[in-house]
């Protein structure tokens, strides 16, 4: 290699070395010029806390459902009727069949509960007159439990025909039992002989049996929760034509149509009875008690 060659390689060499040096002076403040990461690491953690708890709510819900969705499986409430028994309308609510058995999608039997607790509690917040009416075996003892905890009319022996189309009529009933019950307690049946004070007791204890618990009714029904809408199709119906909002527990052998909000599940299971009504009186009682805060005191003066 000549002399001027490898002055030329040498050259070449510190110029690629000078090269190299500067890349990194002129890279540099391109670095900087980026947009600032600050900025958007403060915006993140918020963003992220927030989806956090949307997302523990949701988490939340979906734990109270499941919870809902497993005490009802626990209890049975799944169950349907005989495939032969069932009725065509109820195919929306049902999952399938299973040993000659419908079974039902307990999902719709959540929503359906749901939205007749909502359905309760506004009714209750708005002052309308309710009635639980359940005369099934498996429901009585239960039911008229609930209902004289939360101070609401029930029917636990026998639906009176025309409590809603002819009340005139159940009205003086009610005002008899109101009444022999008013002048026992003040003792005004002493005057009468003992037989006819037995006769006074006896005439009581009928019609405590029979109206008993809608004596303190002051007008007709304007919602009716049937237990089990099957059985009490004539509660249902008369509430129907008059207008009065239906609440029920459907079978899959019952027809969904006379009623306003359904529940479609079990109506035979004892602990699945038990699970529906309670969760219906808290829903009372929670429409009962906002109506009594929401109601302005009247102070009168002398």
């Amino acid at each position: 290699m000549t002399t001027k060659a490898k002055t030329t390689v040498a050259s070449t060499k510190k110029e690629v070395k000078e090269v190299k040096k500067v890349v990194p002076k002129k890279v540099t403040p391109v670095k900087k010029e980026v947009a600032p990461k600050v900025k958007v690491e403060k915006v993140v953690p918020v963003v992220e806390k927030i989806e956090e708890a949307k997302a523990g709510e949701v988490k939340e819900t979906m734990k109270v459902a499941s919870s809902t969705i497993e005490e009802l499986f626990e209890a049975g409430a799944h169950f349907g009727h005989v495939v032969k028994k069932w009725n065509p309308k109820m195919k929306k609510y049902l999952w399938g069949a299973k040993n000659g058995i419908h079974i039902f999608d307990l999902e719709k039997t959540v929503e359906g509960l749901d939205a007749a607790c909502k359905a309760l509690t506004k009714s209750a917040l708005e002052g309308k007159r309710i009635v639980l009416v359940g005369t099934k075996r498996q429901a009585k003892a239960m039911l008229e439990a609930e209902a004289k905890r939360v101070g609401v009319p029930y029917i636990t022996q026998r639906w009176m025909g025309g409590l809603i189309t002819n009340w005139k009529q159940v009205k003086l009933t009610l005002d008899r039992l109101n009444s022999l019950k008013l002048k026992r307690e003040q003792g005004q049946l002493k005057k009468f002989t003992k037989k006819e004070q037995v006769l006074f007791d006896k005439e009581i204890a009928r019609l405590e049996r029979v109206v008993g618990g809608i004596a303190t009714l002051k007008d007709a029904p304007e919602v009716v929760v049937a237990i089990d809408s099957h059985k009490e199709k004539l509660s249902v119906k008369e509430a129907k034509n008059r207008g009065a909002m239906v609440i029920g527990l459907v079978d899959s052998n019952a027809n969904p149509d006379m009623v306003d909000y359904v529940v479609p599940m079990n109506d035979d299971s004892a602990k699945a009875l038990e699970i529906v009504i309670s969760v219906f009186g808290k829903a009372l009682e929670v429409g009962l008690k906002e109506r009594k805060d929401a109601t302005p005191v009247v102070k009168t003066t002398k």
